[in-house]
C-alpha cells in the first residue's frame, strides 16, 4: 500500500481488526520512509447497484445522496445522526439481500419514508413533500391525513 503522505510504495501493517460487524477489515499502517501512520479499510468488492430514476436513466447508487436527503428532512429536529445513518445502513442491508442489481428511486424513497414515519413525523412529512413533489396544499393535506390515520 502506498503511503498517502510521501507516496513511498512499501508500508507495513501494524494492526488489523474487523470492523462494521466483520464486513470490513481496518488496518493501521506505518510508512518506513516518513514514519507516519494511516488507516486503510478492506472490504469485498461488490457488483455496483444501479438506481433507476423517474426518467428511466440509470446511475450508480450513492449512499451520500440518500443520507443527505434524510439529513435535510431531519434538519432542526431531534433525530440523532446515528439514527439517520442507521436508516441508510438498513436500506443498504435490504439492498444487499436482493438478487437484482437495479432498484427504482420509488422503492428507495418508500423505504426511507417508512423508516422516517416511525422515527419523526415532521421529518417524514418533509421528506415526503420533496420526494412526492407535492404540487399544492391539497397534496400536502392528503399526506397528513394518511399520517394521522396511522395513529
Amino acid at each position: 500500500m502506498r503511503c498517502p503522505f510521501c507516496k513511498f510504495e512499501d508500508t507495513k501493517v501494524i494492526d488489523s481488526r474487523p470492523s462494521n460487524e466483520g464486513e470490513v477489515i481496518r488496518r493501521r499502517r506505518h510508512c518506513d520512509k516518513c514514519g507516519r501512520r494511516f488507516t486503510t479499510y478492506e472490504k469485498v468488492e461488490e457488483i455496483p447497484l444501479l438506481v433507476i430514476k423517474k426518467d428511466q436513466r440509470r446511475e450508480p447508487y450513492d449512499r451520500n445522496k440518500v443520507l443527505q436527503g434524510i439529513m435535510k428532512a431531519c434538519e432542526k429536529r431531534s433525530v440523532p445522526l446515528e439514527k439517520q445513518q442507521s436508516i441508510v445502513e438498513e436500506l443498504e442491508k435490504s439492498l444487499e439481500d436482493r438478487e437484482e442489481r437495479e432498484i427504482r428511486t420509488s422503492e428507495i424513497g418508500q423505504f426511507v419514508m417508512d423508516k422516517l414515519s416511525q422515527t419523526d413525523q415532521v421529518a417524514y412529512v418533509r421528506f415526503a413533500s420533496v420526494y412526492r413533489e407535492f404540487k399544492d396544499l391539497n397534496h400536502f393535506m392528503q399526506e397528513l391525513k394518511v399520517l394521522l390515520g396511522k395513529k
